[in-house]
């Protein structure tokens, strides 16, 4: 039993390493700036829209965690086994979760090196220091890691990049010191009646109820090694991932309501963000937002580069062994589309609205099928989800289709 308090802090991560690692994923620069955009332009009226979100990311969680342990196979096994319709059901939730992601690397590595280039210029006073060497040095820190890396290893990294971009964000609040009173006000619900804002919420559910999430949650609650009888530990893990989504993504957005709102200033992407906080919060804390949201970007990062051999390990049913030539070359792959964004004309925040977009039209192909699977009585046996958990996955059903429709107008 842990007696000091070190102790107990590393069991405590110890016991939510699958949520912490989807935390890394689910919460990087396409979702900071969606949340900042929103608390900058309408307050926090849309709060409940994030509410909404990580609720339903839980419900989702916790249904592919426990098919999972209930079952012994992954996601994409599943589908593929149990559906007359399953092989092509899993092949198109592949392709197009891996094109989401390599999409979404891409974004991801221009946003963040756009931010360390604004970082080494209020460090040094270097402007524009030159995008090639910092994508290169941050391309071969990811090669190593991927090279020497496991599982456990990849955990504790993210596990550090998660905690380290918490405390930048609430460091960020207190040193801005928002209207408390204008972020109290703006949390009683509404829709604003302006052009936009349904599809800055369906952005907001986008980033938050992501398809590639539960796809990949199955995979890492199997990667830990659960079996039936932590049922009980997985909802737990579930349940301190979705609340810490909400944690961190509601932070950042009463950052911009109780301040950019507050003088009536607007964002559009995350650079953006650094210029507007630093005449409010000074250099200091606009260089802590820049390493909050550097974190967050490399935190995505790493997932990423697992998702595709994971996935087509699961599909194909070979083991995942992330020392593998096969994990090795394909994350070599996907480690190199970082390069992207620097031959293409699309800004890297245009790249993660896209790829997010992107990412939303999967979520039906997701969800639909897992709450048929959890109604199964021969699969399930004697763990069948009960009613108000099938109420609450009809009602995920019912808002993804929702979200991929409004993704559907952004893309056409």
């Amino acid at each position: 039993m842990p007696k000091t308090l070190k102790q107990k802090i590393i069991l405590g991560l110890s016991l939510v390493g699958p949520g912490l690692f989807l935390i890394g994923y689910n919460i990087g620069t396409g979702s900071i700036t969606t949340m900042a955009k929103a608390g900058a332009d309408y307050g926090m009226t849309l709060f409940w829209a994030l509410i909404l979100s990580c609720l339903f990311t839980y419900l989702l969680m916790v249904a592919y965690g426990k098919l999972t342990l209930v079952t012994g196979n992954t996601a994409l096994k599943n589908i593929k086994q149990r559906f007359s319709w399953g092989k092509p059901l899993a092949i198109y939730i592949m392709a197009a979760v891996i094109i989401g992601e390599l999409l979404a690397v891409m974004g991801v590595m221009g946003i963040v090196v756009e931010l360390l280039q604004e970082g080494i210029n209020l460090a040094f006073g270097i402007s524009g220091f030159n995008p090639w060497i910092i994508t290169g040095i941050l391309v071969v820190a990811l090669c190593v890691l991927l090279w020497h890396g496991h599982y456990q290893r990849f955990e504790k990294i993210l596990t550090f990049f998660v905690i380290f971009m918490g405390l930048c964000f609430i460091v960020v609040f207190f040193m801005v010191s928002p209207d408390f009173m204008t972020i109290l006000r703006g949390m009683v619900p509404s829709i604003p009646d302006e052009p936009g804002s349904f599809r800055l919420i369906a952005a907001m559910a986008g980033t938050t109820c992501s398809a590639a999430v539960f796809v990949v949650r199955s995979t890492v609650v199997a990667e830990k090694g659960w079996t039936i009888n932590d049922l009980k530990t997985e909802k737990r893990d579930a349940m301190v991932s979705a609340s810490m989504m909400l944690f961190l993504s509601a932070t950042i957005m009463a950052v911009a309501a109780g301040t950019l709102h507050v003088m009536g200033l607007s964002l559009t992407n995350t650079v953006e963000m650094i210029h507007l906080f630093e005449p409010i919060g000074g250099k200091v804390a606009a260089f802590i937002l820049i390493l909050g949201i550097s974190g967050a970007g490399l935190s995505t990062i790493f997932p990423i580069i697992l998702i595709a051999p994971w996935l087509i390990c699961d599909y194909s049913d070979r083991p995942r062994d992330i020392q593998s030539p096969l994990f090795r070359w394909l994350g070599f792959i996907g480690i190199l589309f970082s390069f992207g964004f620097l031959v293409m004309t699309e800004k890297p925040p245009g790249l993660m609205v896209f790829s997010q977009a992107f990412q939303a039209c999967i979520l039906p192909a997701v969800a639909i099928p897992v709450f048929l699977l959890l109604k199964d009585q021969k699969l399930m046996k004697n763990h069948k989800i009960k009613t108000g958990f099938q109420i609450g996955l009809i009602a995920v059903v019912l808002f993804s289709i929702v979200t991929t429709y409004f993704a559907l107008i952004d893309l056409f």
